[in-house]
């Protein structure tokens, strides 16, 4: 049951990811050939490898971590809050730090992970990156040898699903539909790309994560039966 977790025990994050490279041209050409070998069956004909590198940040092999949002409830007084801050910058160092959050704060066998299609993506994703660059990965997203129902993992995406396992629920409906305020105000996933290459704008694609992540936590509350958070209950750090 969702209402037995003490909710403070619950770190929420978000990812944005963007193509390693700023276009294909930049690829080597062995590089090159991986990603048409890799892409093929999404790409079939409809797609060159070159007009489907804007796509490459959906692999961990072939894209980059930019920002990392997290956020977590604490109590105040008798007032329940929400803090959000943020890792960015070069990919080895926000995943460092991440990974430093995780074993200071949240390495305890009672923390969890929640994040939205986390499972397909996120969470794996994380690991993968690390490994990319030789940084030991963390308790909370080392699965080996873990049986189901010991992955500290919570999904907003899976808990909607209700075991149907062919239900793909954006976060932007499940906030329409549970009347949480849309995270999607400024822009999309589809558009992080150009904001990080082109516009260098990495303040937006931060605002834009930490949205996610307050989102999230706003749908799990509904999840759970509660009230979502005013909006002067959620602190930016």
């Amino acid at each position: 049951m969702l209402q037995k977790i003490n909710i403070e025990n619950i770190l929420f994050l978000d990812i944005e990811t963007v193509p390693q490279k700023e276009n294909f041209s930049r690829l080597t050409s062995e590089e090159q050939d991986l990603w048409e070998q890799k892409t093929a069956y999404q790409r079939k004909d409809d797609y060159s490898p070159e007009e489907f590198y804007d796509r490459a940040g959906i692999w961990a092999e072939f894209g980059k971590i930019i920002c990392i949002s997290v956020g977590y409830f604490y109590s105040k007084g008798n007032d329940r809050q929400f803090r959000t801050t943020s890792f960015y910058g070069e990919e080895q160092k926000l995943l460092t730090e991440f990974k430093n959050l995780l074993e200071g704060h949240f390495s305890q066998p009672y923390h969890l992970l929640c994040a939205h299609n986390g499972k397909e993506f996120d969470f794996p994703y994380i690991a993968r990156r690390m490994i990319i660059h030789s940084i030991q990965i963390p308790f909370k997203l080392n699965l080996f040898g873990k049986k189901p129902w010991e992955v500290p993992h919570l999904d907003t995406m899976e808990l909607w699903k209700f075991g149907d396992y062919k239900h793909f629920t954006s976060l932007k409906l499940l906030t329409n539909i549970l009347n949480v305020p849309s995270p999607k105000d400024d822009i999309d996933g589809s558009q992080v790309r150009d904001v990080f290459y082109e516009e260098k704008d990495i303040d937006k694609i931060i605002t834009y994560c930490e949205k996610d992540v307050v989102a999230t936590a706003q749908v799990f509350l509904r999840f759970r039966g509660e009230d979502i958070l005013p909006e002067d209950a959620i602190l930016h750090i």
